[in-house]
């Protein structure tokens, strides 16, 4: 009898033990549609993904997180500073998610979870227009160009120089348009940033700035940045499961168009990067 009763309360404490868990599981989700909020962490200098125009927080991220907030039926909240502080922040609990976005790397996915890719990331050199002197990335051998700091493209660009017969005068910025005004200004020759980015830099400032080709970088893939966590999981999935579907019925490619003037194959997620 004895025996018998440890062995029930044993099973009844297990059930309760399992319900905890999967309660605490579910717990950032929950807490999100519970609020009616999802706060979004990002830098707002990242055009044109997040920029400020006209004093309003316009790109892609707006419009594709509006997007993502209707399928999880929520409003987003966006919360900004500058990039180094971005993934510290989401770590410390400011935020539910990071748009950023940031480009996925091996390093990046041993620390969060990346969300299905929203575009490429592969990295191009932007010049002055009319800069006889870069034809070619090879070209930057030996001159000074700028580049963000605590980035993925930083990573690449001084992978990159290290292939050249004279290293590149690497330039840090804490913001990319902090890079494109020194270019502007002549301190620095060219700016290394993602091919879509940069793309869009020289699209709004025609004649003023022009893309070399080819990229130099690997293929990379932009994703948002979550959490590890088992009680982030299904948020990032639900977050995911958006993402793909606005990639079905052609959302996705649609802002894509809008921002970049061309769209990207993207895979559903990335398993293996190349950096």
């Amino acid at each position: 009898m004895q025996k018998r009763y440890f062995l029930k309360a044993a099973l009844g404490a297990a059930v309760l033990f399992g319900a905890s868990v999967s309660a605490h599981a579910d717990d950032v989700l929950a807490k999100v549609k519970a609020a009616g909020v999802m706060k979004v962490g990002t830098e707002t200098a990242f055009a044109p993904f997040d920029f400020i125009d006209a004093g309003k927080h316009s790109g892609l991220n707006v419009d594709l997180f509006a997007e993502v907030g209707k399928e999880l039926g929520v409003k987003i909240e966006w919360v900004a500073l500058p990039w180094e502080g971005v993934l510290p922040g989401l770590e410390a609990g400011k935020f539910d998610v990071v748009a950023g976005p940031a480009t996925i790397t091996k390093a990046r996915m041993e620390r969060y979870r990346f969300t299905a890719p929203i575009a490429e990331a592969t990295v191009a050199i932007l010049k002055k227009a009319g800069d006889a002197s870069i034809t070619k990335p090879e070209d930057i051998a030996g001159k000074a160009v700028g580049v963000g700091k605590a980035t993925a493209q930083l990573a690449q660009l001084t992978e990159f120089s290290a292939t050249l017969p004279t290293k590149v005068d690497i330039r840090e910025y804490p913001a990319f348009n902090d890079a494109y005004a020194d270019m502007a200004a002549g301190r620095v020759v060219a700016v290394a940033n993602s091919l879509p980015n940069i793309a869009f830099v020289a699209k709004q400032r025609a004649g003023m700035f022009e893309v070399v080709t080819p990229a130099f970088g690997k293929k990379t893939y932009f994703g948002f940045v979550g959490r590890k966590d088992a009680d982030f999981a299904p948020l990032m999935d639900a977050i995911d499961a958006a993402l793909i579907k606005m990639k079905g019925d052609g959302r996705m490619a649609t802002l894509q168009e809008k921002w970049f003037g061309t769209k990207f194959e993207t895979p559903d997620a990335v398993k293996d990067p190349a950096i």
